[in-house]
């Protein structure tokens, strides 16, 4: 039954984790992805997210600002709470989401 919850739970989020430590995920956002599961969000701690393949157009936005391109090796920091999103663009997006 548990097995069931958690293929449940990873069949809901947006993204699939590719490897997950004490310090750092590798996260992958899939190029079929649908846009509207890509939502405004907080997170409930500060984190250092790095670019490792950012695929074509997707885009980065904090609340009240304009959105940006992802490029390789690109450092955002995100505070715990602040208001952010990701924007789908083409192909597949990984990302290595540092815990501060």
């Amino acid at each position: 039954m548990l097995g069931l919850l958690v293929v449940l739970l990873q069949m809901i989020k947006p993204y699939k984790d590719l490897e997950v430590t004490d310090k750092y995920v590798i996260r992958e956002f899939d190029e079929n992805i649908d846009p509207i599961e890509l939502m405004w969000h907080r997170d409930d701690e500060d984190r250092t997210v790095e670019i490792i393949e950012p695929g074509t157009g997707w885009k980065f936005q904090f609340e009240n600002e304009l959105p940006w391109d992802l490029e390789p090796n690109l450092l955002i920091c995100i505070l715990r709470h602040e208001w952010h999103r990701v924007i789908k663009g083409e192909g597949k997006l990984v990302i290595k989401i540092n815990k501060d």
